[in-house]
């Protein structure tokens, strides 16, 4: 059976409360001739979970802008679904789960933002 879209995730059932930890990788392109170019394909970043009781990876496309929340800081993922890569082995073969998402954003209850400016106090 074939998952052509992956598996929709229910996010507050399957994470519950996820708070930023790092970006954690960052994946390029490949040139034609087998180099690694400077083009971010996209950025896998760590978000402690509750729900699982650990730290799980999202990754998420390079068109997003990089994400620097303070850490700790809860955050949402905005359409997360899982899928799998299946590498044969001699016995058979090794299944890895990955999560992808359209995009990672600060919860509603939550205001910090790494290097944010400080607010300026009006002139008196």
């Amino acid at each position: 059976m074939r998952l052509a879209n992956g598996i929709v995730l229910e996010k507050e059932a399957t994470f519950g409360e996820l708070k930023f930890s790092a970006l954690r990788r960052e994946v390029r392109i490949q040139n034609e001739d087998g180099t690694v170019s400077e083009e971010v394909k996209e950025r896998t970043y760590d978000l402690k979970s509750k729900g699982q009781g650990r730290m799980i990876q999202v990754s998420i496309p390079a068109s997003v802008p990089l994400k620097e929340f303070d850490y700790n800081a809860r955050v949402e993922i905005i359409n997360p679904i899982a899928d799998t890569v299946a590498t044969a082995t001699f016995r058979g073969a090794d299944i890895n789960w990955y999560i992808k998402a359209d995009d990672i954003i600060l919860a509603k209850d939550s205001s910090t933002f790494r290097n944010q400016p400080p607010k300026k106090e009006p002139a008196k």
